[in-house]
């Protein structure tokens, strides 16, 4: 009987429906990632990785691993995987687009929302019972409707961003790889090279997958061409942004505040310095946290290993 490694305690119901047909392991912490000893022992005995983005699958791995014949990665992105090595192998990897593309939409269009309103300072504010008294300018954000939102990476979870943007009745730069005329025509979004997106930009939200053109691509220089007024939002990568340059910009008021949803290097720690700043807006990494969303995942990537151990075509392969 094929068997199949999971990296994190998963749905029961989808647990229990691989159980019919294969002989399932399952690292049973819902918050700890598994060890990396634990897990280059399972891929050496298992026929299928059922992996999150916090599990490194590179060529070390994959390379000890005589019996795997897929990885399937619950999320979109897939840079925790050596793709290229994995293929080398002949094991597919698959992963769970589309499914989460409005629900991490939602998400981006709230750290807009709550950055540009100052909502969690707010919540403290109250909380902490420092309202005292009403006073004009008492935690006034900004507006966010008749803005220009400036998107970097118009895939489908950036024209569902647009989508939202155009009920708040904003102007809508985007920059990409290539144009993306169907975002033009229904949203009325105007493609821009990034430097002209950054300077008009109200907002600047990064969906940018990870890659080696990516990588690093807002830095200082970027950061000091937006708006002094203007808000950061990453839902993309964390390594897309040049993290200290970033700070460095929130610190000297070269642009007004950040949401953030991803980091350079994840689990944030409690005391990095992104994390005592007001204007800034942090959340760990739940683009698609939704319970229907992430039981959806789940179930897509279930359906991908069985589809494969079953000598199927998967539904979602990467390629390289």
């Amino acid at each position: 009987m094929s068997k199949i490694f999971i990296t994190r305690k998963i749905d029961d119901a989808v647990i229990d429906e691989l159980r019919k047909s294969f002989d399932v392991e399952v690292w049973d912490s819902e918050d700890q990632a598994v060890p990396r000893d634990v897990l280059l022992k399972q891929a050496k005995e298992s026929h299928a990785l059922f992996t999150m983005l916090s599990d490194q699958i590179d060529k070390e791995l994959l390379s000890d691993a005589p019996h795997l014949k897929v990885v399937a990665n619950m999320a979109v992105g897939y840079d925790n995987i050596d793709v290229q090595a994995a293929e080398k192998a002949g094991i597919i990897v698959t992963n769970t687009p589309d499914v989460l593309t409005d629900t991490t939409a939602d998400l981006a269009f709230s750290l807009i929302l709550a950055t540009a309103r100052r909502i969690p300072e707010a919540a403290g504010y109250i909380k902490e019972g420092n309202w005292t008294s009403w006073s004009p300018y008492l935690l006034a954000g900004r507006d966010v409707h008749h803005k220009t939102l400036g998107i970097i990476g118009m895939g489908k979870i950036g024209q569902a961003v647009a989508k939202r943007a155009a009920g708040f009745d904003m102007n809508i730069l985007y920059h990409t790889r290539s144009r993306k005329t169907e975002a033009e025509e229904q949203f009325g979004a105007q493609y821009k090279s990034l430097s002209d997106l950054l300077e008009k930009s109200d907002f600047v939200l990064v969906l940018a997958p990870l890659t080696e053109e990516t990588r690093g691509m807002i830095g200082a220089e970027q950061l000091r061409s937006m708006k002094d007024s203007a808000i950061f939002i990453n839902v993309g990568r964390g390594p897309v942004v040049d993290e200290k340059a970033l700070i460095d910009a929130l610190k000297n008021g070269e642009i007004a505040g950040a949401g953030l949803d991803v980091f350079e290097k994840e689990p944030i720690s409690k005391d990095h310095p992104l994390l005592s700043m007001k204007n800034v807006v942090a959340v760990p990494h739940i683009g698609s946290a939704s319970t229907e969303t992430r039981f959806i995942m789940m179930k897509l990537a279930a359906d991908n290993i069985k589809a494969v151990l079953n000598g199927e075509k998967p539904l979602t392969k990467v390629s390289v």
